[in-house]
């Protein structure tokens, strides 16, 4: 187990190499001049010149890959030409909403869609099985935008006044925001990886609760991501609720499972110690792509419901030709995206002992 984990973990390096030097190339690809796009009607030929000297946009395009790698190396990722800030404050600020955000749609996805696949496999062919795989179907077929603003309607609009109104959009109610950890353990003078790390944690709200405890803010944050989280969690619930159905036919009808059945065993224990253990892992690979995915960031749903999320920072970088953003938040998706598979496949193990991850 623990050399699989070492040589995944060391396969991580060509892969982030790859994915920087993919994404390097394709960000100055892209038509447009960065500095016509962040300078506008100023953009004179003089100031563009000095745009680019300051960025270093004019040096050869291997000059400027070597020189961020080597900078990438230190755990800088350069300065956001937009913002003018450090790429990794970026980061820190932007990807625990997105972490939230996927943590409880999975959450909600993984339950309902679960349920619905085992209630229609064990009533197969019935009304009941009709009724969940229509609504898998619903769930599937609805935008998500439009589903997004479907509910900030019903429950914003429709619903305000009543213990069921929710939030129609942003991440905290006014006056309401994380307190800064660093100036709560008094480390404002911080700087690099300890510096990220704090303002990680900062923007986190549990992390944050747990330390300040603040659970007002908790509550408030929760009640704000409700309606993101089942907007961006239908899809993945449906295609769940879809492959478990699925996946438990085939099992129920193996010769060990009436097996049990026969010894006189309850149901209850065939289905879930016997048939949903092994029915588990093409569910389980379906999570992990579902999670992966959210993880990279929800646009539609961030930008419904005006949240400053992963997706929408990393699509705002790339309309501003914002080479640093683009590199630096693509570089932490593959990150993601490898280590949830990672997690996948460590939990095949888990889920069927012939499988030997050695």
């Amino acid at each position: 187990m623990f050399q699989f984990i070492a040589r995944r973990l060391m396969l991580l390096l060509p892969v982030m190499l790859g994915v920087v030097l993919v994404t390097f190339m394709i960000v100055r690809l892209i038509p447009g001049d960065p500095c016509v796009t962040m300078l506008g009607e100023r953009a004179t030929p003089a100031k563009c010149e000095a745009f680019l000297d300051r960025y270093g946009l004019n040096d050869n395009i291997g000059v400027q890959f070597v020189r961020y790698l080597q900078n990438l190396i230190k755990g800088d990722f350069g300065d956001s030409i937009r913002f003018t800030r450090p790429v990794t404050t970026l980061i820190a600020e932007r990807l625990p909403l997105t972490m939230e955000l996927t943590l409880l749609a999975m959450i909600f996805s993984t339950t309902v869609g679960v349920l619905l696949g085992v209630i229609s496999a064990l009533k197969r062919n019935t009304f009941i099985d009709t009724i969940t795989m229509i609504i898998a179907n619903i769930g599937v077929s609805m935008p998500v935008f439009w589903l997004g603003l479907l509910l900030a309607y019903l429950f914003a609009l429709t619903l305000k006044g009543t213990p069921l109104s929710l939030p129609p959009s942003g991440r905290f109610s006014a006056g309401l925001s994380p307190i800064d950890l660093a100036k709560f353990w008094g480390l404002e003078n911080l700087s690099g990886l300890k510096f990220f790390l704090v303002e990680l944690m900062s923007n986190t709200v549990l992390v944050n609760v747990i330390i300040t405890h603040d659970w007002k803010l908790f509550w408030d944050a929760l009640r704000h991501l409700i309606l993101p989280a089942v907007a961006v969690g239908t899809i993945p619930m449906a295609i769940i609720a879809r492959m478990t159905r699925s996946s438990l036919l085939e099992v129920v009808g193996l010769d060990y499972i009436r097996a049990a059945r026969a010894k006189g065993m309850v149901e209850r224990r065939v289905i879930g110690k016997h048939a949903m253990r092994n029915a588990m892992i093409p569910i389980v690979t379906i999570i992990g792509i579902e999670t992966g995915g959210l993880l990279s960031g929800a646009v539609l749903t961030e930008t419904v419901f005006n949240l400053p999320g992963f997706g929408t920072g990393l699509v705002a970088a790339i309309l501003a030709r914002d080479y640093p953003v683009v590199q630096g938040f693509t570089l932490v998706i593959a990150v993601i995206f490898v280590l949830v598979n990672l997690v996948v496949d460590i939990s095949y193990a888990y889920l069927d002992p012939r499988i030997r991850l050695e």
